[in-house]
């Protein structure tokens, strides 16, 4: 089974998390040993950014890997248990804001496009906003 970094290289809808994934040095840790709960924008999520946000994000280390980390969650959660839950502890430290509505999954202002992609070291739940702490 592949990691959670192969996964997104491999997809084709995560481009930008992925180099920006590299650019802050987080490949080696989302590649390594888990668990890990990644709530990954597409790389729509990331075109819906301001111009210039993400040009300025890959410029700056610290600040993108603040925002990746805020995508994380330690643990393997799947689409029940995170359905479950009112909020959610980051690995950045903030807290995710978590909304069910019938079928819709909101995990802060991001929807839920496809839930429950199985990777070595966890899971990965696909967004379609980019998440800012």
């Amino acid at each position: 089974m592949k990691s959670i970094a192969e996964i997104a290289a491999s997809d084709g809808r995560f481009n930008t998390l992925v180099a920006a994934a590299g650019a802050a040095g987080l490949v080696d840790t989302l590649a390594g040993e888990g668990d890990f709960t990644v709530f990954a924008p597409t790389d729509d999520a990331f075109a819906k950014l301001p111009e210039g946000t993400v040009e300025n994000l890959l410029a700056n280390q610290e600040q993108l890997s603040q925002i990746l980390l805020y995508h994380v969650a330690a643990g393997r959660l799947k689409a029940d248990d995170v359905a479950g839950l009112n909020e959610l502890e980051t690995v950045q430290g903030g807290k995710l804001r978590i909304m069910v509505d019938g079928d819709t999954v909101m995990i802060g202002d991001a929807r839920v496009l496809i839930a429950d992609i199985e990777a070595s070291n966890g899971v990965i739940h696909v967004i379609d906003t980019v998440l800012l702490p």
